[in-house]
This record gives structure tokens, C-alpha cells and sequence, in this order.
């Protein structure tokens, strides 16, 4: 998922694996997409899958540890909107998540266990990379149709 070497403009923030850096990440985002062509409503998305993505990191891959790092880094020319999101916390494997049955998930008033659903579906590729004892590298794309 690489960029064509046309104009980029790319950003990066680094925050501790804690829930109250959620916002200065969303805030990251919603600064660093505001002028790549796509639409508030996208953008909205983005934050909202990205927002899952840094969830599951500070819950799953650092179980709750609040002193990992999350190094987000967001870039986008005129085609193309790339967020890498990198720890260095557990290993995981998506496959292993199945979709969840909508109907039954809100019947039974559950909470929780959707992010992977939304990150699939509010962006247009998600590529989990993992590379144990290293880095974990969760790739989020979205097509800019300016």
C-alpha cells in the first residue's frame, strides 16, 4: 500500500497506550485529513475506525499497560489516504475474528467486539501486519475520489 511518489503530505503523532489519548488522536486525524479532498463525513470514518484500531491496541496488544507506545502516521497525495498504525504489544491475528451476526450481537445487548467490523467497513483496505517480538502494523486505506 504505498503512495505514489507524487505530492505527499504525511504526519506522524506518538502517544502512550492510555484511553485518554484517544482524543488527541482523533484530533490528529481530523487536522491531518482536513485537507486531503475527502469529505467531513469520510473523515468522521476514518477517526471512528482509527479510534477502534487504537482501542483494541491499548486493550488487547498492551492489555491495559499504559505505558506503550502507539506511533501513528497519516499520509495522502490526490488518489490515496494511508494511516499505519504501529505498537510494539502483543501479537494478533484478525482472521481469527469472525463477523459478527448484527441481529443477534443487539438482541443480546452486547457491548464491545465490533472494531475489526468497523474498520473493515467504514474504510476501503485494512491489512494487519505482525512481526512477533517486534511491531505490530495496522494499515488503513481510503481511496480519494476528488
Amino acid at each position: 500500500m504505498e503512495l505514489a511518489r507524487n505530492k505527499k503530505n504525511t504526519g506522524e503523532l506518538v502517544v502512550k497506550s492510555r484511553t485518554e489519548n484517544l482524543s488527541l488522536i482523533r484530533d490528529f486525524i481530523s487536522s491531518q485529513a482536513a485537507s486531503s479532498g475527502l469529505s467531513a463525513e469520510e473523515i468522521e470514518n476514518i477517526m471512528l475506525a482509527v479510534d477502534e484500531a487504537c482501542t483494541n491496541i491499548i486493550k488487547h496488544a498492551y492489555k491495559s499497560y499504559p505505558e506503550g507506545d502507539i506511533v501513528i502516521k497519516l499520509e495522502y497525495n490526490h488518489e490515496k489516504l494511508i494511516i499505519s498504525i504501529i505498537d510494539h504489544g502483543n501479537t494478533f491475528n484478525p482472521d481469527t475474528v469472525p463477523d459478527p451476526d448484527l441481529q443477534k450481537y443487539y438482541r443480546n445487548g452486547k457491548v464491545g467486539g465490533l472494531g475489526m467490523y468497523l474498520m473493515k467497513t467504514l474504510m476501503d483496505d485494512v491489512k494487519y501486519i505482525s512481526v512477533p517480538g517486534k511491531y505490530n502494523k495496522v494499515l488503513l486505506s481510503k481511496s480519494i475520489n476528488a
